[in-house]
């Protein structure tokens, strides 16, 4: 399957009229369509409908969804086209949860145990990868996650891969997973750099593997396109992640992907949390992701 960079979104502009106006659209039916599913995933406590005051179960009471926000971000950005370089980092490189970015890792666990048994995906998971990955669908991921043996199957491909700082969520919350900004970075480099990574463990992923990782990240739907891709001028590719805390109300925001900026492509996750709501957490990350893509081009 090529892989076909999405074209930027007109929407990323920060000078495009009611942008603000469309992303509190865009949180509210993210939050409808999602929230539900995420409590069947085991990753976030029941909540009220979106936009009308929400609040989380905690399992001791109510927590309001307006909490006060005690919002960290982390950035890490790597210049594709200086893989020899350090990634920079901006913020405390220490763990956060990684709510729906963990996906692609269980994809790309998925595609090295494939690869380790000599086998293609099957149907199934094609139809299964494909929805997880392009509309996030949470039974989806639950399904791979068990697949690729939860958390310890995930972990021993992640030793494989040269992640070194993530550990996986215990039994099926795979959303709880905790990864850091630098692991991220090194993830994406397996999947975007050529040649990928290798250890002396094993292999590491094929081109035909990385290539339909990245190709799904391209076709992420419509609603979901936000993140890091407001730092691209014209390709990108992505995955993000958000989660409400059932313990705290506040919010995971996560972004994470590949992104043209100039004449160069970089790879760039921002971590994000204790946001007082999706919409801030969006324009916290979007921000982070722009300032960081911008100092990395400045530093050639």
């Amino acid at each position: 399957m090529p892989y076909r960079p999405n074209p930027r979104p007109t929407t990323r502009s920060a000078s495009t009229p009611g942008r603000s106006g469309r992303r509190t659209r865009l949180s509210a039916a993210l939050l409808t369509g999602f929230v539900t599913t995420l409590i069947t995933a085991g990753v976030v406590g029941p909540a009220a409908a979106a936009g009308t005051g929400t609040s989380v179960s905690s399992g001791t009471g109510t927590t309001p969804a307006t909490a006060r926000s005690e919002a960290r971000v982390t950035t890490a950005v790597l210049d594709l086209d200086h893989p020899d370089r350090q990634p920079q980092v901006r913020g405390k490189d220490v763990p956060y949860d990684t709510a729906s970015i963990i996906k692609v890792d269980i994809l790309a666990a998925l595609l090295l145990q494939a690869q380790d048994a000599g086998r293609g995906l099957t149907q199934q998971e094609r139809t299964e990868t494909e929805a997880m990955i392009e509309r996030s669908d949470n039974d989806a991921a639950t399904a791979l996650w068990r697949r690729i043996g939860l958390a310890p199957g995930l972990e021993a491909v992640n030793k494989r891969l040269g992640l070194s700082s993530t550990v996986g969520g215990a039994g099926g919350t795979w959303g709880l997973t905790r990864t850091t900004a630098t692991d991220q970075i090194r993830l994406l480099r397996a999947v975007f750099a050529d040649g990928g990574t290798s250890s002396a463990s094993g292999s590491a992923l094929t081109t035909t593997s990385r290539n339909y990782i990245r190709t799904l990240m391209t076709r992420i739907d419509a609603g979901q396109s936000w993140g890091v891709s407001a730092a691209s001028d014209s390709g990108w590719a992505l995955k993000n992640g958000w989660l409400q805390r059932s313990t705290t109300g506040l919010w995971d925001i996560n972004s994470v992907g590949r992104v043209t900026s100039g004449t160069h492509h970089y790879l760039v996750a921002v971590l994000s949390d204790g946001n007082a709501s999706m919409a801030g957490g969006i324009a916290t990350v979007e921000h982070a992701a722009r300032t960081a893509v911008s100092s990395a081009r400045a530093a050639g």
